[in-house]
């Protein structure tokens, strides 16, 4: 017999089952801090590791994957959406010096697939066990009438610790000259979809999942945890920029201390095909494509001019410097 409540559109047995699908997932991305995950009120993680640093400071941060959902949902390619969340995470507390420790998620969807609801947990917990980070819970909401059909959200909450000496920016530290150096981006990350898909609505309405434009517009936010980790060891880093919503152009300041900008050599480094086509399907201006994309530059490092080889070369892949920081004038916004 249908229940009320299923027949009002909610289906309590649908979100039990998914959460009997991302059991195995979620639980293979604990640690030993993790004292109570999955099925509890609240997660627990000991923090007695915090014991062995001299001044911890915790870092969190709330982010969501936006309209790539709806992509992503067009051409079942959920599990990519699971590593955008967490990567995403991971990379707004990477700017300020932390290591993740645990990751809560949420899903909500005009009605629960819990296969669907299961591949993006698989793909979280691939992006969290790579980092060393916990899955440690989260919600899955089922709103008829507040999702259209078919359509869901992702988001996602992160905890991470940077001793206090460490954290980023080092704000007395930067100075005029410093070097920018940008790490590549796997794509357009998880910013600048609802342009995409507009301008780019014919060519996707015919596209097939397999589709080489489908694979670069839907490959997953990369991580930066592994290579900013290694420059790090390698010579200080005076601040990073994670290049996300507001491109270049609102990205970058947030880390300068005032009477600084960066002159950018947007010529630096070869843009990669999907930001060419995207620009020119929709005729946009270079000043917008840098103000809504990261064209190709997905982090940003800040070095002292001296350290700017020994760093480009603890990356272990390609970086390019592309700009300085110079005295601010009243003539750009960088």
């Amino acid at each position: 017999m249908t229940s009320a409540y299923a027949a009002a559109g909610v289906d309590i047995d649908a979100g039990n089952e998914a959460v009997a699908l991302m059991r195995a997932a979620v639980q293979s991305t604990y640690t030993p801090d993790v004292l109570a995950g999955i099925g509890s009120f609240g997660g627990l993680f000991d923090a007695a590791q915090l014991r062995d640093m001299r001044a911890p400071v915790l870092v969190a941060s709330t982010d969501g994957v936006g309209t790539k959902v709806k992509l992503a949902a067009a051409f079942g390619r959920y599990e990519s959406i699971g590593h955008d969340i967490v990567n995403h995470c991971i990379n707004d507390i990477l700017v300020q010096g932390a290591r993740p420790l645990f990751f809560l998620d949420y899903i909500a969807a005009s009605k629960l697939d819990p296969s669907q609801v299961a591949s993006v947990v698989k793909g979280m917990a691939e992006a969290c066990r790579d980092a060393g980070c916990a899955l440690l819970g989260g919600e899955t909401a089922e709103m008829p009438g507040v999702y259209a059909d078919g359509a869901f959200d992702v988001a996602g909450t992160i905890v991470g610790v940077v001793e206090r000496e460490a954290l980023l920016p080092r704000l007395n530290a930067i100075a005029p000259g410093d070097v920018l150096i940008g790490l590549a981006s796997s794509g357009p990350h998880t910013n600048g979809y609802s342009l995409i898909r507009k301008v780019l609505a014919d060519r996707l309405a015919s596209a097939q999942p397999d589709d080489p434009l489908v694979d670069a517009l839907l490959a997953p936010h990369r991580s930066y945890l592994d290579v900013v980790t290694r420059a790090r060891a390698a010579a200080p880093i005076k601040a990073l920029a994670h290049i996300t919503g507001g491109g270049f152009v609102e990205n970058i300041p947030r880390v300068l201390p005032p009477g600084l900008r960066a002159e950018i050599d947007y010529a630096a480094w070869p843009m990669p095909p999907v930001f060419a086509l995207i620009q020119s399907a929709g005729n946009i201006g270079d000043a917008e494509m840098r103000r809504v994309f990261n064209c190709g530059i997905g982090m940003v490092m800040i070095v002292a001019p001296e350290h700017t080889n020994v760093v480009q070369a603890a990356l272990g892949e390609p970086s390019w410097v592309i700009g300085r920081l110079e005295i601010r004038d009243e003539r750009s916004n960088l």
